[in-house]
């Protein structure tokens, strides 16, 4: 519904969505629900003393279900998005935009949290539009008044929640307790964050989706004619024509026209024009329809999960191979990614040869070698560890010794290995260090050694 401002140009096209309600709907609250209590309690409950899942950007660690990933084990985070992302195209190719409308932060805190808020206080679309539209007056200071304070609560908890996310749930608890002059950036990210959220939903609203976010406009490429979407089917229900209560000979089909389909839509389209980037597959649109079907006497869903081949040839819905395609391919990446987290190592060891050293000879039996090595803790428990060659026969000589691994932090040694010449064989050899901790090898690492063996010039 397009209003127009003071001097009568065209402003902003604001849309007042009815009420919707009906059996996928029910559904969508039960999924909003669930996800809901996931996203803001995942922050602040913690599982072997960390907390459950934890993004932090600006120091590169990140937490997710008692794992911790340092700088080391990005590859491991940009694979994990990788998947993700392959996810959403395999989810898109077969279910089309259908995680836009059910499972988007955006869409469940908008349609589910702020839209409700709305309705409770301001009524439905009619009564939003009229109040709008009214001068100031009691009732509409303090409806306007209630709402945005109301938005403004919700916005900060979101804010909390996603710097909880960010920076760790107990660095967002000091921030709170603590006096501000000690926090001032934390408070400042607080509030930032609060405007922000309260400009997307009480401002922006479908304009993300419509707009800002790419996925919209993502789809159109991955979308085929087996794709599943919410669509009319204009082979049922072409021609419109009103509800006759006389026999006539015109013959319509079984949309009556009565544009509930348009006033439920959150992003104001109309779903009978086909398939539009707009559409987020909320299938509000669905539940209006059945409803007047069910009125009526006529077959429900005239609007539903559809794919292209059957709206316009009434072929079966089946996967193509492209889907399948896509779905090997993700099985594969997480083959590759569920391995590559079996074998990652809670200590993680390098040992290098210093550079710019050749080995050194100790003695007339002996010869060594000048290493360097770094040990990383991936845990939040502190490991008391013993540093060892595999080959019993060798001997370390410390320069920088540690035996006490700080957790989440790292050490650093520096040491000789020394090896007998009379097991020297090859110039290059092998070696390989452990770290143990009550008498279990937590971590090895290889390395070379170099040496001239007896008897060669």
């Amino acid at each position: 519904m397009l209003q127009k401002n003071k001097t009568g140009s065209k402003g902003r096209d604001f849309i007042y969505p009815k009420q919707p309600s009906g059996r996928l709907y029910n559904y969508r609250k039960w999924v909003s629900y669930v996800l809901l209590l996931f996203l803001f309690s995942c922050p602040f409950l913690k599982l072997n003393g960390k907390q459950l899942v934890l993004l932090n950007f600006i120091e590169r660690k990140f937490v997710f279900f008692g794992l911790i990933f340092t700088p080391q084990d990005f590859y491991l985070f940009a694979l994990a998005m990788l998947i993700f992302i392959m996810f959403i195209v395999c989810f898109t190719v077969v279910l089309g935009r259908l995680w836009c409308g059910w499972a988007c932060p955006q869409t469940i805190f908008m349609e589910m949290v702020f839209r409700r808020i709305e309705y409770w206080i301001e009524g439905d679309a009619t009564k939003q539009k009229k109040l709008d539209q009214s001068g100031w007056n009691a009732e509409k200071i303090f409806k306007k008044t209630s709402k945005h304070f109301i938005f403004l609560l919700i916005s900060f908890a979101i804010a909390n929640t996603f710097l909880a996310y960010m920076i760790g749930s107990d660095v967002l608890l000091k921030i709170i307790t603590e006096p501000i002059k000690g926090h001032v950036s934390g408070f400042i990210s607080i509030w930032l964050f609060t405007f922000i959220f309260y400009g997307v939903f009480a401002y922006a609203r479908e304009v993300v989706c419509t707009v800002i976010c790419p996925y919209g406009r993502l789809q159109g490429v991955l979308l085929d004619n087996q794709s599943l979407v919410v669509a009319y089917d204009f082979t049922r229900g072409e021609p419109r024509g009103r509800l006759q209560k006389s026999t006539t000979t015109l013959k319509t089909g079984d949309c009556i026209n009565c544009g509930l389909c348009v006033q439920v839509c959150p992003t104001g389209i109309d779903i009978r024009e086909g398939t539009q980037l707009e559409c987020v597959n909320c299938t509000a649109c669905i539940d209006s329809c059945n409803e007047v079907m069910l009125k009526i006497n006529k077959p429900r869903n005239l609007i539903g999960f559809f794919n292209q081949d059957f709206i316009n040839e009434r072929k079966p819905y089946t996967i193509n191979l492209k889907s399948y395609g896509y779905a090997a391919v993700l099985f594969v990446v997480l083959l590759v990614f569920s391995s590559l987290i079996y074998k990652r190592e809670d200590i993680q060891t390098t040992v290098l040869r210093a550079s710019g050293t050749l080995y050194q000879s100790k003695g007339t039996d002996k010869t060594s070698n000048l290493y360097n090595a770094e040990l990383i803790n991936k845990t939040n428990k502190v490991v008391k560890f013993k540093f060892r060659s595999q080959n019993n026969g060798d001997e370390i000589d410390f320069i920088q010794k540690a035996d006490v691994l700080p957790k989440e932090g790292a050490v650093h040694l520096t040491f000789f290995l020394i090896r007998k010449n009379n097991t020297i064989k090859k110039y290059k050899t092998d070696a390989v260090f452990e770290i143990i901790a009550d008498g279990e090898v937590l971590s090895t690492a290889n390395t070379s050694f170099f040496a001239q063996p007896e008897g060669v010039e």
